[in-house]
């Protein structure tokens, strides 16, 4: 009969400590139950017929993450409990979820897909070190693998397209492609510049930007995803390259002239404002 208790007993302590595990995992870190960004859809794209398009330009812009007003795409370099960085974001849509595709840099069409394991290989460097050997000297090579973390992303690029829709008869923009730029460094860790790691096609990255939040400075209860910040253009970028006959980038004529790329990029941009207020008659 005691062993009956005992174990009863002890039964009803394990539920009583595993009910307890569970709730202490489950604790509620705000008054409200957070539902609004994790359940959020996309604001679906208007249809644009190719007849519609009355003009079209294609354009490439650079986002520098070292700008205060793009620290929302930079930061939180380590992930906390309700955010995490783009790159964050993206790395684990692409290896984990497999819910994005890796496309090649080898150029910004979207022809060559990634696998896993080749978009897994570019988010990082495979680097040559020297071990010691049984006499103590540096003689024996080893290959490591180092993969890019957050903080090693400085710029993003992305393609985009403004065009005139008549039938609207504004002018809007769709952003096509979003590719994240990585430190790249010798064996020895000196820097050697900036290197592309894939593009990935945005239309598709908006229904994973969208159910992360992004840091608002004003007011934590009206936090903004990843899409709203693309979507409402609330980040600072410069143009590097628009569709022209040569397929050249603005460094390619405006090279050992820093002072004279940005004022190109600037120009390009007063054209495409031109263009819209031209297209009105008052």
């Amino acid at each position: 009969m005691k062993t009956i208790r005992l174990i009863i007993l002890s039964t009803i302590l394990c539920s009583v400590l595993g009910v307890s595990e569970t709730n202490a995992q489950k604790v509620l870190d705000k008054p409200w139950i957070k539902e609004n960004t994790p359940t959020r859809r996309v604001v679906p794209y208007t249809h644009v017929r190719e007849a519609d398009v009355m003009w079209h330009k294609r354009v490439w812009r650079e986002i520098d993450l070292r700008e205060k007003i793009n620290h929302p795409l930079y930061f939180p370099t380590t992930p906390i409990l309700d955010r995490k960085s783009l790159f964050d974001v993206i790395k684990e849509a692409v290896t984990i979820d497999k819910t994005l595709t890796a496309y090649s840099t080898q150029d910004d069409e979207f022809t060559v897909s990634l696998t896993v394991t080749e978009a897994t290989a570019a988010m990082g460097d495979s680097i040559t070190i020297m071990t010691e050997d049984d006499y103590g000297d540096p003689t024996i090579p080893m290959t490591t693998f180092e993969p890019v973390e957050s903080q090693d992303i400085v710029k993003y690029r992305i393609k985009e397209d403004w065009f005139f829709d008549n039938e609207r008869s504004i002018m809007d923009v769709r952003i096509m492609g979003l590719c994240p730029f990585k430190q790249a460094f010798d064996e020895n860790g000196n820097f050697k510049g900036i290197k592309p790691i894939f593009w990935i096609y945005y239309p598709e990255a908006r229904y994973v930007f969208a159910n992360y939040d992004v840091f608002n400075r004003q007011n934590d209860a009206e936090r903004r995803s990843f899409e709203d910040i693309f979507w409402k253009r609330m980040f600072n970028s410069y143009i590097y390259k628009v569709s022209n006959v040569y397929d050249r980038q603005i460094i390619e004529y405006k090279e050992n002239d820093p002072m004279g790329l940005l004022l190109e990029a600037d120009k390009i941009k007063d054209e495409l404002f031109i263009m819209e207020h031209d297209l009105w008659h008052f």
